[in-house]
């Protein structure tokens, strides 16, 4: 029995260390990978809202991303399926890809202050403009 215990062990231990897939000739690196993820997730997200651009443009973001990168379509599905089969690392991507989301998503927002901040001088000195120019035609009224 106790020898038995000791087999069932060992297998176990073994079985944990086995590789599920060879790492592939090609495999995209990881840094390259991340952005390719990163690049489909933000073009997928404007697709959903902006279905017809893409219908009528015929743009389909997983190629127009693919290329981008110079990568092509098998490449990529290896280099996918090799990550994923390394449950630690994949989800560290993906942990790296929703980082760089947020600090994109920060950016555009800061970037939309500025903006918003600009056009709200720019129409109080409209506004401003016209106030003098009612006042001045006002003023030289009989």
């Amino acid at each position: 029995m106790k020898n038995l215990w000791v087999i069932l062990l060992a297998i176990l231990l073994f079985s944990c260390g086995e590789k599920l897939l060879d790492k592939p000739e090609d495999l995209i690196p990881k840094d390259k990978m991340i952005n390719i993820l990163r690049d489909i997730t933000i073009l997928n997200s404007a697709r959903s809202i902006s279905v017809t651009v893409f219908h009528d443009q015929k743009i389909d973001p997983t190629t127009f991303v693919l290329s981008k990168y110079e990568v092509d379509s098998l490449q990529f599905v290896i280099s996918d399926r090799y990550y994923a089969s390394l449950p630690n690392e994949y989800e560290a991507m993906y942990v790296e890809v929703e980082k760089q989301l947020e600090q994109k998503e920060e950016h555009v927002s800061e970037a939309k202050k500025i903006k918003d901040s600009l056009d709200l001088e720019r129409k109080l000195k409209q506004s401003k403009k016209m106030k003098d120019k009612l006042k001045k035609s006002m003023d030289s009224l009989p």
